[in-house]
């Protein structure tokens, strides 16, 4: 395992809480919460003005691995790394950020959504990919039909996954993580509703917790 290998990160955790955060003044808070509920690691995305901000607030809070998503660009993911990004994830599979994040030494998740895509990945020397958007493609269906010729690669399913399906996706061996934004939604955020978000939390890793043993 490498400094650029996904699973340097992701593998101990297994659940990936990605989070779309308005305000930079909810970065403490929100890292409290998801520390207190057993979180080991956030995504970012970089979907608000704010984003930098609110990425260099949670890696600084010290209980939480940070990464950054909905990356769309090199000179994105160098930002993101410089505001304190432990990996990168991206929508899509683009050469460019993969060059840039193996440049910085961080490791990158791109997202794919067929099979030709999953090759490139491939052949780009990765092997650990998001399937992305997971549901709306297909959920279990698609993973279990990408899996089959694709056994050397692992998934981090994401997109439409709900706390309902998650014990789901972590019964595969080829799942690394799963992403979701369920446990902190743009409503618990504007609501300052933290002990919510630290609730189901605690909810989402004792699944990952049932899932181990």
């Amino acid at each position: 395992m490498t400094g650029t290998d996904p699973a340097s990160v992701l593998a101990g955790a297994r659940f990936l809480p990605v989070l779309t955060v308005p305000s930079a003044e909810t970065a403490g808070p929100l890292a409290d919460a998801l520390a207190a509920g057993g979180a080991r690691c956030a995504e970012v995305t970089f979907r608000t003005p704010d984003a930098e901000q609110v990425l260099k607030g949670m890696a600084a809070h010290g209980g939480l691995s940070v990464g950054a998503g909905t990356i769309l660009t090199p000179e994105q993911a160098e930002r993101a790394v410089a505001a304190g990004a432990r990996f990168v994830v991206s929508p899509g599979f683009d050469e460019e950020i993969v060059a840039k994040c193996r440049e910085l030494g961080v490791p990158v998740v791109p997202g794919i959504a067929t099979a030709t895509e999953l090759m490139r990945a491939l052949k780009a020397g990765l092997d650990t990919v998001k399937l992305f958007p997971a549901e709306p493609l297909g959920g279990l269906r698609m993973l279990r039909a990408l899996a089959a010729p694709f056994p050397q690669v692992r998934f981090v399913p994401t997109g439409g996954i709900d706390a309902s399906r998650l014990a789901a996706y972590l019964a595969h061996s080829v799942v690394l993580a799963v992403g979701g934004s369920w446990m902190a939604t743009g409503d618990h955020l504007r609501r300052g509703d933290y002990e919510e978000v630290r609730r189901l939390t605690r909810e989402a890793v004792d699944a990952v917790e049932r899932s181990m043993t």
